[in-house]
């Protein structure tokens, strides 16, 4: 579909490429039990997973800073679950999760394999509104930082996906153009909308099962790239 028409790829990392939640997971399971926090690991997950995807939402949407994403969406959990900490404690664990998240390196299945299908044939980037220190420990911890020729994060940009601008940074530092580019992400908005807008072809991982739409083809497996490219 994409084969005669593509030359340059970019990928989201977290949810994409990265396994985020397990990777968030094992983070908190260390932290929780180092700061002697005695909720269960999965009652925690249970509010935090849909409460940091809506604090991201505003983060994206400029509406909350960095700093304000970091403790918020952990202060909102720990208040839904009735177990109020000091905000000294809450910011401790706030840093302690940015200084241990990167250490792990799960990634979704077949993250190498399609990576190494592609990398013959294709050049690859990541788009990316992670925050830069982190983003680039998970590539290089992960061990796919190589295969990546340019890494373009929010914090480079000024802004966030799926504001146009950053795709238009990505082109101008990939050095190709939009209708020979393809992105691979997992946020309908942020990645794919984001990407459609400014002439990106697209393709959907569906990471989080949502529904079908009519933005363009979606995937939820990997390996299923093969078959558009």
């Amino acid at each position: 579909m994409f084969r005669d028409t593509v030359t340059d790829i970019f990928f989201d990392l977290d949810h994409t490429l990265w396994d985020f939640e397990k990777n968030s997971a094992l983070t908190f399971e260390k932290i929780l039990e180092e700061n002697e926090i005695s909720v269960p690991l999965h009652h925690f997950l249970e509010v935090y997973i849909p409460a940091n995807l809506a604090f991201w939402k505003l983060y994206r949407e400029e509406k909350i800073t960095k700093e304000e994403l970091r403790y918020q969406r952990l202060k909102t959990v720990f208040d839904e679950l009735k177990y109020p900490l000091p905000d000294d404690i809450i910011l401790k664990m706030a840093s302690d999760y940015i200084d241990n998240l990167s250490t792990y390196n799960h990634l979704f299945p077949n993250t190498v394999e399609i990576l190494d299908y592609l990398r013959p044939n294709y050049k690859l980037h990541i788009i990316t509104n992670g925050f830069q220190e982190v983003q680039n420990k998970k590539l290089k911890n992960a061990a796919i930082s190589h295969y990546f020729e340019q890494v373009i994060n929010s914090e480079m940009a000024g802004v966030k996906k799926p504001n146009p601008y950053i795709f238009k940074l990505a082109l101008e530092k990939a050095g190709t153009q939009s209708q020979k580019s393809l992105m691979i992400g997992d946020s309908l908005e942020a990645d794919i909308q984001g990407a459609l807008a400014v002439g990106y072809k697209a393709l959907h991982f569906n990471a989080h099962k949502e529904a079908k739409h009519h933005h363009c083809e979606m995937i939820d497996e990997l390996i299923e790239i093969k078959s558009f490219l």
